[in-house]
C-alpha cells in the first residue's frame, strides 16, 4: 500500500494496486460518499475489471483517511484525485490510463478533468453519476460536463433514486463523446433485487475502454 501526499492540509492518502495478468490499461479509481477504497463494491468491482485486463489503483479521501464521515470539500476532494493520477502518470506502466468513480468519486474526477484537462487521460467511466439529491431533482451537478474533454461512459441504473432517468438522458445526449449505458431495475448502489452487478459493470467498462483503444 502506497501513501500519496495530497497537501499540506489533507496530507497523505492511502492507495492500493491491483495489476491483472494481461494488462490491457489502468484506472484511478475513486470510492463514493458513504464508504471508503475497503467498501465491498469496490473492492468486487477492481475484481472484476481485473479480469477484464484493466489495473485499478483505488484511494481513499482526505476524510476516510482521518476517519470522518462528512466528505471533504469539492476543492480537497478534486486536488486528492489530481495528486492521485499524477502518481499514476509518473510511476505505472505506460498503459492507457482512465479515470472511475463511484457517485461523489465520479464527480469529483470529472470536476479535476474539466478544470485541468490533462492529456495523458484518456477517458472516464461513472459508476452511478449522482446527478441530485434523492427527491430534488435537478441537473446543476452536470454544468461541468461540456468542459470534460475525453469520452465519458455513464454507468446507471434505471432505479436509481439520485439520477432521474429522463434527467440523466438529457445531460448525456449533448454531451460529445459520451455513451450512456443503462442498467436495468439497478438503484444507486447497483443492486438489482438479490442481484450484485459488478461483474456486468466491469464487462461493459471493458468494451467500452476496447472500443476507446482501437479509436485511437
Amino acid at each position: 500500500m502506497t501513501k500519496i501526499f495530497v497537501n499540506e492540509k489533507a496530507g497523505f492518502v492511502s492507495t492500493e494496486l491491483l495489476t491483472p495478468v494481461g494488462l490491457r490499461g489502468w484506472m484511478v479509481l475513486a470510492h463514493g460518499a458513504g464508504a471508503g477504497m475497503h467498501h465491498t463494491f469496490m473492492k468486487r468491482l477492481a475484481e472484476s475489471l481485473s479480469e477484464s485486463g484493466i489495473g485499478t489503483l483505488r484511494f481513499n479521501f482526505p476524510y476516510i483517511e482521518k476517519g470522518k464521515k462528512i466528505p471533504d470539500h469539492s476543492s480537497t476532494a478534486i486536488q486528492t484525485v489530481a495528486a492521485v493520477t499524477r502518481w499514476a502518470k509518473e510511476n505505472l506502466s505506460n498503459a492507457p490510463l482512465i479515470l472511475g468513480g463511484k457517485s461523489f468519486g465520479g464527480r469529483m474526477a470529472s470536476h479535476f478533468l474539466a478544470q485541468e484537462k490533462p492529456e495523458y487521460v484518456a477517458g472516464m467511466v461513472f459508476f452511478g453519476f449522482p446527478l441530485h439529491p434523492d427527491g430534488k431533482p435537478g441537473v446543476e451537478r452536470a454544468a461541468h460536463l461540456p468542459m470534460v474533454k475525453v469520452p465519458m461512459l455513464f454507468l446507471q441504473g434505471t432505479r436509481d433514486a439520485l439520477a432521474q432517468l429522463d434527467l440523466v438522458q438529457s445531460v448525456c445526449k449533448p454531451l460529445t463523446g459520451a455513451t450512456l449505458s443503462l442498467l436495468e431495475g439497478a438503484d444507486h448502489g447497483f443492486r438489482a433485487g438479490r442481484a450484485t452487478l459488478e461483474s456486468e459493470l466491469a464487462q461493459r467498462t471493458a468494451s467500452w475502454f476496447n472500443a476507446l483503444r482501437a479509436q485511437g
